[in-house]
């Protein structure tokens, strides 16, 4: 198996916890990296590099683990421009426009919705995600939800069970239905082709009982918890996110210090999601306050076509810098290794022997540009297990 160097690079970002004494990205300037396979199989000053095969010259530019996208939604049909359009115009943002989506994906066939999923997926790579999770959640019937999944398993293993998204047209005066559809068929149909399980707990979707039973449930299937908490207001789902060893709490916009402390001592990460402030003009998540108290944060993109219509995790970092209270460090590590650990993984998000060859080379010397020059296309290539795809 022949190997390569990317050599010549002014900045690595390793995310190596061994090198994280100095910075919280275990830097190495001068750097290169060594690609055998699919794997990294070595990292360090270019100088040291031992000899390969093939040799790319990084033109003295930064290199950085690709981006880890752990919170999307990309099996769906149509779009809302016009709930925008109206949003944009003095309208606020609540979690009933779901449904607009809703009838346009179980009116989708099959192949347009892959379709629109390989889209996005193509733009998210050129912007330098190499992994991401999907959810389902735009069916909300039997059927809809598990060829969403299967549709969804074609393209990544980091497929969520989103049935309780809302509560599906057909159960608006009986939502107790609905949970027991979730937890029962709903949910035989769907775990085959899922990893997690996810509930929308927020005011005008599923309480906390509601969403404690549809996790239960899910995780006597095998499926791993994660949920959508405190977006639109306080509630109980970082709290349940944590009580149930959950990978993730998404969104985590409004937070008591109590929710703080349950986040920091847990193992849960709290992933932010800052395309969704931006494009409902919400109150921003207070990332500083996480991070101070000693949580693992994420950022994430939540795209979809409500409430967060980008693919580009560029735009979250700098969102992120400008007005959540992160370092560009903190940023770019939430993006990546972040990301990683809201999927409960080490293979990916860092650039260490081992790990999966997955990076990106940026336009530019440092990481830090990535923040310091906003909505500028700086991602000049993107290796993903060890092939260049960009």
């Amino acid at each position: 198996m022949s190997a390569t160097v990317i050599t010549n690079i002014a900045t690595l970002v390793t995310n190596d916890p061994s090198l994280r004494d100095s910075d919280p990205l275990g830097l190495v300037r001068d750097a290169a990296v060594v690609i055998e396979g699919d794997r990294v199989v070595w990292t360090g000053e270019a100088s040291k590099a031992p000899a390969t095969d093939n040799r790319v010259d990084a033109g003295g530019r930064a290199v950085l683990p690709g981006f880890v996208d752990s919170h999307s939604h990309l099996v769906f049909a149509g779009d809302r421009t016009e709930e925008f359009n109206a949003r944009m115009s003095g309208r606020p943002y609540s979690a009933g426009g779901i449904r607009t989506t809703v009838a346009a994906t179980r009116a989708a066939s099959d192949a347009e919705l892959e379709a629109t999923l390989t889209r996005y997926l193509a733009e998210a790579l050129r912007q330098g995600t190499t992994t991401f999770e999907t959810k389902s959640g735009y069916g909300l019937t039997v059927e809809d939800e598990a060829r969403a999944l299967r549709l969804a398993a074609r393209h990544t293993d980091e497929v969520t069970y989103l049935g309780a998204h809302v509560v599906a047209p057909e159960y608006a005066d009986d939502p107790a239905g609905y949970v027991a559809l979730v937890t029962g068929e709903m949910l035989n149909a769907c775990a085959p082709h899922a990893r997690w399980i996810d509930v929308f707990c927020e005011q005008g979707a599923f309480d906390g009982d509601q969403a404690r039973a549809v996790l239960t449930a899910g995780k006597a299937k095998g499926l791993h918890p994660r949920i959508h908490a405190n977006q639109l207001s306080y509630g109980p789902g970082v709290q349940l996110a944590v009580e149930l060893d959950a990978a993730s709490a998404d969104h985590c916009t409004h937070l008591t210090d109590a929710d703080v402390d349950a986040l920091a001592n847990s193992a849960t990460v709290a992933t932010l999601l800052p395309g969704a402030e931006f494009s409902t003009r919400a109150a921003w998540p207070d990332a500083r306050r996480l991070l101070d108290a000693g949580a693992t944060v994420a950022l994430s993109t939540d795209c979809n076509p409500g409430s967060s219509f980008t693919s580009s995790m560029p735009f979250c970092i700098a969102l992120a810098v400008r007005d959540m209270g992160m370092t560009p460090d903190e940023a770019v590590r939430a993006a990546t290794a972040g990301g990683a650990a809201a999927l409960r993984r080490t293979d990916v998000g860092r650039l260490v022997p081992g790990a999966y060859a997955d990076l990106m080379l940026l336009d530019a010397p440092s990481h830090v540009h990535l923040a310091y020059r906003p909505g500028v296309p700086l991602v000049a290539g993107v290796w993903r297990r060890g092939v260049r795809e960009v």
